[in-house]
């Protein structure tokens, strides 16, 4: 595809029109700017929702202004190969799919067993699945690749993926940010507000992974096939152990939870979510940051209800939903907690949190560590260094203290 002029006057205005005649969704623009017959419409139509967001103030006129600034993006005459100017994000330019079975160590049979593009292997026997399957006491679904198509996925993850920035608000499974990154914003704040995603990488089905790798600049045939590498459908058997709810939201082609992949393309596909909450938040006064399905927001005078009503209606036009039990008001004199973590002054673990480790700590030093294994962990040792790094990690003297009396304990006893 090339640029070409702008648009004309009369198109801009029949595409202005078209626009500010329904809902100001993507879906809803695409929909009626395909309508009008302009060449390229709908991703006219993306575009300019991409720069405007939310509805204009006044109405057509702004949406006229818009877009007599953008150029035609007009269509080739022909079908050609993806040229250098269509790629983004210095991705690997593979351009057929057996570039992607080379690059991820498959051969071409194998690449299509493991991106299952008609979906068999969900009614094939358990040893001829791709995945294993564990249900947590919330029933919540995971779904683990086995070790080849971990690997196949591990690799897209570090060629393509981790090329790919995330929005400035996403902090859960990005390198360099964490828990402590995403609360720290909220620290000290008279009011936080914690919202929840409902099932949020289930939600982000294989067609919205495939329209990622097409932003990427990747032909349709390798979309396909890398879209179907990183999602899967539940099998009937897993289905029927699982309440009606969250059954049909597996039912279809998902992101699996456990997948080295579904972190990276969940937070690609909340990059439009994460930039209008953003915007929102701006228009509150307010801060936002979202850690995975965790969204926070915090501010000194801070209209809650509105913002959780607005918050509410962009969540469900970006194709999520909000989980309405786990939405939280947190003000100044109540404790103020965020993914685990105190914030009413700096994010910190809670001293209960603090003292729970001490104690266990204590009782390693005086009866040995695998008196306190009570689940038997195979390794406990690392798993209490983890919680030392987890509580200490925003609290230098804790720190120093659990390390002093996790040096006491005989670990090899």
């Amino acid at each position: 595809m090339t640029a070409g002029r702008a648009l004309q006057p009369e198109i801009a205005r029949r595409l202005a029109s078209a626009a500010t005649a329904g809902a100001w969704t993507r879906a809803g623009l695409v929909l009626r700017f395909e309508e009008t017959g302009v060449p390229d419409a709908g991703r006219i139509a993306t575009r300019l929702h991409d720069l405007m967001p939310t509805p204009p103030i006044d109405g057509v006129d702004s949406v006229y202004r818009l877009l007599s600034e953008l150029p035609q993006i007009e269509q080739p005459e022909t079908v050609v190969e993806v040229s250098g100017s269509d790629w983004k994000f210095d991705v690997p330019r593979w351009s057929r799919t057996a570039a992607v079975a080379e690059a991820v160590g498959l051969t071409p049979a194998e690449l299509d067993w493991f991106a299952d593009p008609g979906g068999w292997l969900r009614t094939k026997a358990t040893p001829l699945q791709h995945y294993r399957y564990r249900i947590r006491p919330d029933n919540r679904l995971l779904e683990a690749p086995k070790e080849r198509l971990r690997e196949v996925q591990r690799r897209i993850l570090r060629s393509v993926l981790d090329r790919v920035p995330p929005h400035v608000a996403a902090h859960g499974f990005v390198p360099g940010r964490s828990v402590h990154t995403f609360a720290a914003p909220h620290a000290g704040h008279e009011v936080v507000v914690r919202m929840d995603l409902r099932a949020f990488f289930p939600t982000v089905s294989r067609t919205r992974v495939r329209a990622v790798f097409d932003a990427l600049g990747y032909p349709t045939r390798v979309s396909r096939v890398l879209a179907g590498l990183c999602t899967t459908s539940t099998p009937p058997g897993i289905l029927a152990q699982l309440p009606f709810d969250a059954a049909s939201r597996l039912r279809g082609a998902h992101l699996p939870q456990g997948a080295p992949t579904s972190p990276a393309l969940a937070n690609i596909v909340a990059y439009q979510l994460d930039r209008r909450l953003t915007g929102l938040a701006r228009t509150h006064r307010a801060g936002y940051t979202r850690y995975a399905d965790d969204l926070a927001f915090s501010g000194t005078e801070l209209a809650a209800d509105r913002l959780i009503h607005a918050v509410g209606r962009i969540v469900a036009d970006e194709g999520f939903s909000v989980h309405p039990g786990k939405t939280r008001i947190m003000r100044a004199h109540r404790c103020q907690h965020l993914a685990g973590l105190v914030v009413n002054t700096r994010p910190q673990a809670a001293r209960a949190d603090y003292d729970d480790l001490r104690a266990l700590l204590f009782n390693c030093a005086r009866y040995g560590p695998d008196s306190q294994n009570r689940d038997g962990r195979p390794h406990f040792r690392e798993y209490v260094y983890g919680r030392i790094a987890w509580v200490g990690e925003s609290n230098v003297s804790r720190k120093r203290s659990l390390h002093t009396r996790a040096d006491r304990v005989d670990w090899a006893g």
